[in-house]
């Protein structure tokens, strides 16, 4: 390990800057050169809808990481909206404050639900053409709540809403195949400049939900089964969302699922960076067939270094380690350091 840290801190500049060039690199309008989305390694902020790291999610879309977080709650005592916080259940407790239009971005009352959150990714969409893509990862805490009227189709709806044409969906990457596994293996996902000015939603079981013994339909399961049966009845255009494996495994993963007809619509993994690193998972299955794969907690890997404000020295290397070992995403809550969020590196 102490050989591999030493080879990383050593290439770590001449990395960033063949990155630079085939990453960053400005590109004609409606050019797909470039590296596809599945071959980079760049950088998320965990819960990035706190106030304690942004006063509004604007600051988080300005911070320029590729990966931001929301925590989501269904319950009805809270409601029927679909809230964001991370340990309120019944309230919306973040920095989302439903702008209509760039103008009232930073003007108006936070902690509005996960309406108040896409209007702002949208007002500030439209100040920002062309910008960089972004996963939004929405950890559904308590799962979704289908029979009180927030399960997916009023998900995907409320997507469809305040998002608009800036949402890249499963559609999308499946066109012309029949599954989301086999379009990414046939063909890959869209280059990075090709996927300029959208977001990708990744779905994620919540901590809640995952110990929950009377919630047997877990947001993978339940989501993954949603794509299959709009598929099925040629209504896959309406989904917005990409359901992730959760939890890093050695294999197949998705082999967990006993309903083997959901396997083939995930193509996005999600798991601890330790696990995946430490050995027993071969992260070059997921490169070879153009998954993603989200390394989170980037700080605890061995020797850890510290959650939130680690030297910039130290967060680049742990990003150029997570690369290494074929994360597309890794994540922490390095808010303070905007120039280590902005990192796009070749993968693998």
């Amino acid at each position: 390990m102490g050989d591999m840290r030493t080879a990383v801190r050593a290439g770590t500049i001449a990395v960033t800057a063949a990155a630079a060039l085939a990453v960053t690199g400005a590109a004609p309008a409606g050019a797909g050169t470039g590296p596809a989305y599945s071959a980079t390694t760049s950088v998320g902020v965990h819960n990035a809808y706190e106030t304690a790291k942004y006063p509004y999610f604007a600051d988080a879309l300005d911070s320029g990481a590729s990966l931001l977080e929301l925590d989501v709650w269904t319950n009805g005592i809270g409601g029927r909206s679909f809230r964001v916080s991370h340990a309120n259940p019944l309230r919306n407790d973040n920095n989302c404050e439903g702008a209509a239009s760039p103008a009232e971005l930073r003007t108006k009352a936070r902690n509005q639900p996960l309406a108040g959150c896409l209007a702002d990714i949208r007002a500030w969409h439209d100040a920002h053409p062309g910008h960089r893509p972004v996963l939004l990862k929405v950890e559904m805490k308590d799962g979704f709540n289908a029979n009180s009227g927030r399960g997916p189709a009023e998900f995907d709806a409320l997507l469809t809403e305040r998002l608009g044409d800036a949402l890249y969906r499963p559609a999308d990457l499946a066109a012309g195949h029949a599954t989301l596994d086999e379009a990414v293996r046939a063909k890959g996902w869209p280059t990075r400049p090709e996927l300029a000015g959208k977001f990708v939603v990744e779905l994620i079981p919540g901590t809640v939900e995952e110990k929950n013994p009377a919630d047997r339909l877990w947001t993978d399961r339940e989501y993954a089964g949603h794509l299959r049966e709009l598929a099925a009845a040629g209504r896959l255009g309406t989904a917005g969302a990409f359901p992730a494996v959760h939890g890093a495994a050695a294999g197949d993963p998705r082999t967990r699922y006993t309903d083997a007809a959901i396997r083939p619509w995930f193509v996005l993994f999600d798991g601890d960076a330790t696990a995946y690193t430490r050995g027993g998972i071969d992260t070059a299955w997921y490169r070879a067939r153009n998954y993603l794969v989200v390394m989170t907690d980037a700080h605890k890997i061995a020797p850890a270094i510290d959650v939130t404000r680690p030297t910039e020295a130290q967060a680049r290397e742990r990003v150029a380690l997570l690369a290494k070992a074929g994360a597309s995403f890794t994540t922490a809550d390095w808010y303070p350091l905007p120039q280590v969020l902005s990192t796009v590196l070749p993968r693998g």
